[in-house]
């Protein structure tokens, strides 16, 4: 999500603007109590090997441009600072400040967020992470494996972020239910290049969840994102030239579970969660990998190309600071009817890619973790390619609460 200028430029830019955000923070309110705000760090690395050594892309699919499953050898994961806290009374703000592992210096989230509007209202707006689906907005150090779940990839090019406005109203009921609406730029994959005057993109969720006895709860949600692109580019390094330009519509449905004896989470919990997703793209693709004269491919009417995933994951605490997780994920496209598409990578060359991952987590204290894991990649034509990961991921400061 982070801008690419150029290294020094970049990490000059982070640092000016958490030093800015620092001072505004220790400036004066109107009322005359000062704001101090909650400021986070989080450290992430990781050590890869792989079978094979190929560049990532799933076939069937024109992937967003920061996709992919790691490099190998020793490298730097992206680093944040967060800075959050209640301004006053009716506004809670956060700054997300990411840097990438080759230098790169970006906000991945900056907004405001109101407290006190009655009957359950509340708005957002500024720059974050959509409320679709179910994992969307969980940052990437606090998930349960190194990679998002291979459907996000596919369709969402990892997690849908962008500028814009999102309200929500959580029913007065005794159980959970809450129900969002979303107004974006349109920057963002699957969407790009701010359509509609900078009016690219909107979503609705419904969420729904609640107690069975005390020891599970569960929750449920559907999404939907409809996204318009104007030459959105892929991040498949074998068709750097292709571009969409159309409608992107993307359906979530989610279903999570979880248990603790007694509620108590402590020394042993159990959360499984699956998702399903399907996009169906109207537009056209235009292909020019070898750099001859760009060919446009049909996705209007009869030839609207239709792509869906799911995954299925579970995660067990079977001591304290320890966890194991598994996750079985699959995608699957639609061979376009349009003829001019076969042999592109919009052909899905008769392969539905899966991702089988596994993973052994130890906490040492509630600020660190190490995980090791393994994943069975059969995402492309030809054999396999195991890949196994030994991450690291350090938080000081303070840190917001997790979501469900």
């Amino acid at each position: 999500m982070c801008h690419r200028w150029p290294m020094a430029a970049r990490v000059a830019a982070g640092a000016i603007a958490a030093l800015a955000f620092a001072a505004v923070a220790r400036a004066q309110t109107p009322g005359g109590a000062s704001w101090n705000p909650n400021i986070g760090l989080v450290l992430t690395g990781y050590y890869a090997q792989f079978s094979k050594e190929r560049p990532f892309s799933l076939p069937g699919f024109a992937l967003g441009e920061e996709t992919g499953l790691g490099g190998s050898g020793f490298n730097l994961g992206e680093s944040e600072i967060t800075v959050y806290g209640n301004i006053d009374p009716y506004l809670y703000g956060s700054v997300n400040f990411s840097f990438a592992p080759e230098g790169g210096a970006g906000v991945e989230e900056a907004f405001l967020q109101t407290t006190a509007l009655p009957a359950g209202f509340s708005l957002k707006f500024g720059r974050f992470f959509s409320g679709i689906g179910y994992v969307n907005g969980v940052h990437r150090h606090a998930d349960d494996f190194f990679e998002p779940p291979l459907p996000y990839q596919a369709l969402l090019g990892g997690q849908f972020g962008d500028d814009g406005v999102q309200a929500r109203w959580v029913a007065p009921t005794n159980f959970l239910l809450e129900i969002g609406l979303e107004r974006f730029r349109g920057a963002s994959f699957p969407s790009g290049g701010a359509g509609d005057k900078g009016n690219g993109a909107d979503a609705g969720f419904v969420k729904a969840g609640g107690d069975l006895g005390e020891s599970a709860s569960w929750l449920a949600g559907f999404s939907r994102l409809n996204a318009r692109a104007d030459g959105r580019t892929t991040g498949d390094a074998s068709a750097p030239e292709t571009s969409f330009s159309g409608d992107s519509r993307v359906d979530i449905a989610s279903l999570v579970w979880k248990w603790a004896p007694a509620g108590n989470s402590a020394s042993s919990n159990l959360k499984l969660q699956a998702e399903v997703m399907r996009r169906e793209e109207r537009g056209a693709y235009t292909l020019d990998p070898s750099g001859a004269a760009p060919t446009a491919v049909d996705f209007r009417g009869g030839n609207a190309g239709h792509q869906a995933g799911w995954y299925v994951q579970g995660r067990y605490q079977f001591l304290f600071r320890w966890r194991v997780a598994l996750r079985q994920a699959e995608v699957k496209a639609d061979a376009p009817k349009d003829p001019l598409a076969a042999g592109t990578l919009l052909g899905p060359a008769g392969r539905t890619p899966r991702l089988t991952s596994a993973m052994i987590e130890f906490d040492p204290s509630e600020f660190s973790q190490i995980r090791f894991q393994y994943s069975r990649d059969e995402t492309q034509p030809g054999a396999a390619v195991n890949r196994w990961y030994l991450q690291y991921t350090i938080t000081a400061g303070a840190h917001p609460a997790h979501t469900y």
